[in-house]
This record gives structure tokens, C-alpha cells and sequence, in this order.
């Protein structure tokens, strides 16, 4: 099952089911992706009996699956990104078996096809191409092994980060909030179904294709994640519950083996250029830059569809 959000002049959009081709759609029998997550028991079967798309999808009119959301948890769980990141900030981190995990702004979520403003090329515009995944109710103190049971859909996303300001903020030992602009998020959520053998232990195994400027930049598996999606909802749980609606990520998509299949954002070029060369030389984002990312199977199917973001100018 895909299910994608149109616009309909309301913050939250309108649900629609998505055909199994991407091209066409059919009215959901609720208004909204929350509205769904908030009763998905009863939902599902309404929505998995849809069998008829009368109405194509146009392109424009495809807000962000979750177009704003009550929580958004962002997660580090690619070890080869976050050993890297580090040693070009020079931050060491305290010894821990626990996920590194943030709270990120989650009033917006950017359109899959959309302009990305920003006051100033400055700041180091990066984007980074990642999963998440998007969760019922979770009580406190969900173990793992059950968390797995509250991931309703898989969604595909480019955190946005203004890498001049995030070693500063990272730091203070406080967090971030500058560095840290909203997300963008490919067309469609998922069901973890509907990724057939793609989707085991918690990760998303497909290969994350991402093109700058329309050069591929990277392509990097989701496969090696260090924790898997349902370890990161136990982490998150551990002290709250979550509300159903909430959206964790996977943290910047990477593998061990950078070098010859790219990465997911400039930060880790650059970071790979500096213990290579001693300096980076790869630029970050200027107005007028564009980034695409699109997860495809074995078979070359993109089942979130396609993101198509431009920088402009705030």
C-alpha cells in the first residue's frame, strides 16, 4: 500500500491511495495521513480494499506524505557517516551502546517537488538523503522486539542541514535548532509490505540513489544501519510515550565503502577530501542547485517515488 498527501488549501492536505504504478490515485476514506495513523486498526482494511485510481497524480500537487507532524526524531545510526563526521569536527563522544538521536523541527515538511529557501549560500547548505518511518501510538517503555509492530509506514526524506552553523551548535552540548531547517520527504509512504524483502530487521535495504545538479552523488544501501528502526522507537520510548504520528529517521544514509559508491550528503565528501587531501574541495549547495533522491529495488521500482528538490534564495 502507497499513500500520498494532495494539495487541497489546508495545512494538512488531503489522503489519497496511490495505484501500484504511482501514476494515479483514488480518495482515501479518511482526510488525512494522521487521521489514518491515529485509527490505523480500523483504517487499514478500507484502505487495502481501494482497487480503483480514476484520478492521475499530478506532480505539483503532491504535498509531503505527513505535510507537519506532532514529533519528529532524527537518529545517527550509520556508523561509517557519524565515525567520519566526527573526526572532521573533532568531537569526541562519550563511549555508548545506545543510538544518538536528536528532536528535530516537525511543523513542516517540505513537498517532494518544491523550492527550499534559505537566507544565504553561507551557511553551508547540505542536504542528506535518509529513511524514516512513521509510528502508532508507542506506550513507554516499548521493548524493541515489539516496537517493530507500531511502524505503520516507511517514508523516504532529505534533512536539510546548514553545516556552517552545526559543528558550533553540535558543540555547545545543547543541540540543534539553527543548523537544522525542515525536511523534505519523497511522494509516497509506504507499508513495510510493499517492500517485500527490502524491508528486514528493521532496515530499509535498497539503494539510496542521489544526484546533485543531475550527477549521481551517491548511492548508498540502507542495509548496514547499526540499530534498526525498531531499536531506535525503543530508545525514543524509553522515557515517553509516542504519539501516533511521530516520524523517526535513520540518520544520513551511508556505507563503509564511501569511497566508491558516494554518499547521501556534501558533509561526507568533504569529510572523505579531508582525510584524503588535507582539505575539502568539494563546495556546498549555491541558489540555483538541485538534489534528487529516489530509492530504487533491484528491479530499478522506486517505491516512495521521486524527490526533486531546487535552493533558492530567502
Amino acid at each position: 500500500m502507497r499513500l500520498a498527501t494532495l494539495r487541497d488549501g489546508t495545512p494538512d492536505g488531503r489522503l489519497v491511495v496511490v495505484s501500484p504504478d504511482g501514476a494515479s490515485c483514488a480518495p482515501a476514506p479518511v482526510r488525512t495521513l494522521q487521521e489514518a495513523i491515529e485509527r490505523w486498526g480500523e483504517v487499514t482494511p478500507q484502505l487495502a480494499a481501494v482497487a480503483a485510481f480514476p484520478d492521475p497524480i499530478e506532480p505539483m500537487q503532491v504535498l509531503a506524505p505527513l505535510p507537519r507532524a506532532w514529533q519528529w526524531l532524527d537518529g545517527s545510526a550509520f556508523q561509517s557517516h557519524g565515525d567520519l563526521m566526527d573526526a572532521v569536527l573533532g568531537i569526541t563522544k562519550p563511549k555508548t551502546d545506545l543510538p544518538l538521536m536528536y528532536q528535530g523541527t516537525s511543523d513542516r515538511f517540505y513537498p517532494p517537488i518544491s523550492e527550499v529557501k534559505f537566507p544565504s549560500e553561507a551557511l553551508g547548505i547540505d542536504f542528506e538523503g535518509e529513511f524514516g518511518v512513521i509510528v502508532d501510538e508507542v506506550p513507554m517503555g516499548t521493548s524493541a522486539d515489539d516496537a517493530l509492530q507500531h511502524i505503520k509506514l516507511i517514508v523516504q526524506i532529505n534533512d536539510w542541514s546548514l553545516r556552517t552553523l552545526a559543528g558550533p551548535e553540535m558543540k555547545t552540548g545543547f543541540g540543534w535548532v539553527q543548523a537544522k531547517p525542515p525536511c523534505g520527504m519523497a511522494p509516497f509512504a509506504v507499508s513495510p509490505d510493499e517492500l517485500g524483502g527490502a524491508w528486514r530487521n528493521g532496515r530499509v535495504c535498497l539503494d539510496l540513489l542521489v544526484d546533485w545538479n543531475g550527477k549521481r552523488f551517491g548511492a548508498a544501501n540502507g542495509e548496514p544501519m547499526g540499530f534498526g528502526f525498531h531499536e531506535l522507537i525503543a530508545h525514543a520510548a524509553r522515557t515517553r510515550d509516542l504519539v501516533a504520528g511521530t516520524i523517526i529517521g535513520s540518520g544520513t544514509v551511508s556505507n563503509a565503502n564511501f569511497r566508491e559508491i558516494g554518499s547521501s550528503c556534501i558533509a561526507e565528501r568533504r569529510g572523505i577530501e579531508v582525510l584524503d587531501l588535507g582539505e575539502a574541495k568539494t563546495e556546498f549547495m549555491r541558489f540555483g542547485d538541485t538534489v534528487r533522491m529516489e530509492a530504487v529495488d533491484a528491479a530499478g521500482r522506486a517505491p516512495f517515488g521521486v524527490l526533486h528538490q531546487t535552493v533558492v534564495r530567502g
